[in-house]
């Protein structure tokens, strides 16, 4: 695949100062939701569910998927994006500059995807769970291809994971082969705008495809009114899905990183920490070394796991070097 050549998407800060404030216009226009952008036009989906092909004004930013806005028609198919209204949320990866470039927006529910195989890292996953957390977005944990465990291989995996859940993470483990837990990942993404994240060979294609069973009509569907093709595969679009709720698939967002996040606020991204780290003698305690750090001393008491404070540790050193 060409997408391990592209560089790895990350999550921006929602407190950033760096990402520009996307305006909202006192501008004429009714609602639309922008279901994909590409090229110099967006699809955008009306109030009463058409899909009108839209450019968007000179003087406003680009539309990313997932974006509200603001929209005129300029034929019956046709229409003018007037304005786009505020983010909550952005998911951004570095363009060829390595300048941050958002590619979805208003997502309100990260779902990390590990898989039984390949075996998964809790550097990895903390690095997920950390950045969503930064973002202000819940992160929730899929077990894929759980088919491929024996009962004692689940039971010591589940052993592996149950610091997630003591926490607050919901945890879920599917097949997509089996359809076993496929129930409960529907529920979960009710009532949310979600995202799939996760490194390659985790299976999220086929989740997707199982959680979309006619994704490939909507593909076509899509690929008639952008006069794109094969190419609309290539870029984020949003999904309703049937039991409600939408899914924002982005082929090319496999990975994703820290993105505007110092060092000094990476505690925030470890929900447990929350409690301790103001307890610390130094207020600027960085939870590595320091004496009297009351995180340190939470995970010497095992209110903390320390596997938790470990990926911090690594993480938190990773960003302090440079490159």
């Amino acid at each position: 695949s060409t997408s391990s050549n592209r560089p790895a998407p990350h999550l921006a800060n929602r407190r950033s100062k760096s990402r520009p404030p996307v305006k909202t216009p006192d501008v004429q226009g009714q609602p639309g939701l922008v279901l994909a952008h590409y090229g110099q036009a967006s699809l955008v989906e009306s109030e009463t569910g058409d899909i009108i092909r839209c450019i968007t004004r000179k003087n406003l930013p680009r539309t990313v998927c997932g974006d509200r806005v603001l929209w005129t028609s300029s034929n019956p198919r046709e229409g003018i994006i007037t304005g786009i209204l505020d983010r909550d949320s952005t998911l951004v990866r570095p363009d060829h500059n390595n300048r941050p470039r958002p590619v979805a927006a208003n997502m309100d529910q990260i779902v990390v995807v590990i898989a039984s195989k390949p075996s998964f890292e809790y550097g990895m996953l903390d690095r997920y769970l950390a950045a969503a957390e930064l973002l202000g977005v819940t992160p929730a944990i899929v077990v894929n291809k759980c088919d491929l465990l024996d009962e004692e291989s689940r039971e010591r995996l589940e052993q592996r994971l149950s610091l997630y859940r003591d926490i607050g993470y919901t945890l879920l483990f599917t097949s997509t082969r089996t359809t076993d837990g496929m129930k409960a990942l529907y529920t979960a993404l009710k009532s949310h705008t979600s995202i799939l994240v996760g490194q390659s060979g985790v299976g999220k294609s086929s989740l997707v495809q199982t959680l979309l069973p006619d994704l490939d009509i909507r593909v076509g569907n899509l690929s008639q009114v952008t006069g794109l093709g094969r190419h609309t595969t290539t870029v984020a679009m949003l999904y309703h899905l049937p039991d409600g709720g939408d899914l924002i698939d982005s082929p090319g967002v496999r990975d994703f990183t820290l993105c505007n996040v110092s060092p000094e606020d990476l505690a925030h991204g470890f929900r447990e920490f929350l409690p301790f780290s103001g307890q610390c003698r130094f207020h600027n305690c960085r939870h590595v070394s320091e004496p009297g750090c009351a995180v340190s001393d939470a995970v010497r008491r095992n209110a903390i796991h320390p596997q938790r404070l470990e990926s911090y540790r690594a993480l938190f050193e990773s960003m302090k070097s440079p490159g």
